[in-house]
């Protein structure tokens, strides 16, 4: 699960992944992973089909850029493994400070970063294409986990929920219960 719960665990739909992950989260990362990265490898450096604008964006600009987003994905990651790997956090529920008070999906958001900072790096428009139907995919998988957080939670999980976005980290974390 996004480690928004740690210790409890639920049944995972179809017997695949972590208790509570989308039956297809742990295989269909993988396979977004290859899918890009052969999209982005081969676009970018042997048939260079969609790679033109690279030509008119200067490289120093484009890796400054890629390296300001793979930054803030290392960060989001190595956050929320801070999380989900302490045993201090063991049967404590809901989890919303750290990385989880950043953003509601650290992992995956971090994930969609890493992609996006290696696509800028060449200015691929076919990698920017299949970074778009990785985060579909990405999204789907983090629908399906939210239903199961708002069945176990509730309004607790509401609260948070209105607090913290999906996506787009805030820059200091959110701190549910003061307002």
């Amino acid at each position: 699960m996004n480690a928004h719960e740690i210790g409890e665990k639920r049944p995972s739909a179809g017997g695949r992944g972590l208790p509570g992950e989308h039956p297809y989260g742990d295989r269909g990362q993988i396979v977004c992973l290859v899918v890009f990265l052969a999209v982005w490898g081969l676009d970018s450096f042997v048939f260079k089909g969609t790679t033109g604008l690279a030509a008119s964006v200067p490289l120093s600009v484009r890796l400054a850029a890629a390296c300001l987003v793979l930054l803030v994905s290392v960060l989001l990651v190595a956050k929320a493994h801070r999380v989900i790997s302490g045993d201090a956090f063991g049967g404590r529920g809901l989890v919303t400070d750290g990385a989880f008070g950043m953003v509601r999906h650290p992992l995956y958001a971090g994930s969609l970063f890493f992609y996006l900072g290696i696509a800028l790096s060449t200015l691929s428009l076919a990698s920017l294409a299949a970074w778009c139907l990785t985060a579909v995919f990405y999204d789907i998988i983090a629908r399906y986990e939210e239903s199961l957080l708002l069945e176990r939670y509730g309004e607790e999980y509401r609260q948070y929920r209105r607090r913290v976005p999906k996506w787009i980290p805030r820059i200091l974390p959110a701190r549910l219960g003061s307002e």
